[in-house]
């Protein structure tokens, strides 16, 4: 099992706002990186696309425990099956504290392939969720 953890980034937002934000699928369109997804599908539970040169990835909400975290999971044909942690805490001022924990089972040798992208890929969509206008 590869477990990988981002950085944890500050929103101006309260978890309540933050929670519900990632709680629809929908909107994680708009945390994806400019041009480098194509195919987007979404519904509020679920959402699938493919990362331009990579994998068509499936993302589904597993469960939820308002308005900490967020479980989320693979589905579909991905290359390797996996669970995202979606993490938020309330800090001071109604401030969110905002982390992904990912954990895949993800061969040796892929591990070695795509450890580092997942990191930046991760890392970039909590800073984007950090840096939401709700």
């Amino acid at each position: 099992m590869t477990t990988i953890e981002t950085e944890k980034k500050i929103s101006p937002n309260s978890p309540e706002q933050i929670f519900a934000f990632l709680n629809d699928m929908n909107n994680f369109e708009k945390l994806m990186p400019d041009g480098k997804i194509d195919k987007w599908e979404s519904t509020e539970n679920q959402c699938e696309f493919t990362i331009k040169g990579m994998a068509r990835i499936g993302l589904k909400k597993e469960t939820t425990s308002p308005p900490n975290h967020i479980k989320v999971s693979s589905f579909g044909k991905v290359p390797f099956t996996f669970d995202l942690d979606i993490n938020l805490k309330e800090e001071a001022d109604h401030q969110t504290e905002i982390s992904i924990v990912f954990k895949g089972d993800i061969n040796p040798f892929m591990k070695m392939m795509v450890e580092k992208p997942l990191t930046n890929f991760f890392n970039f969509l909590v800073s984007k969720a950090a840096e939401a206008k709700l």
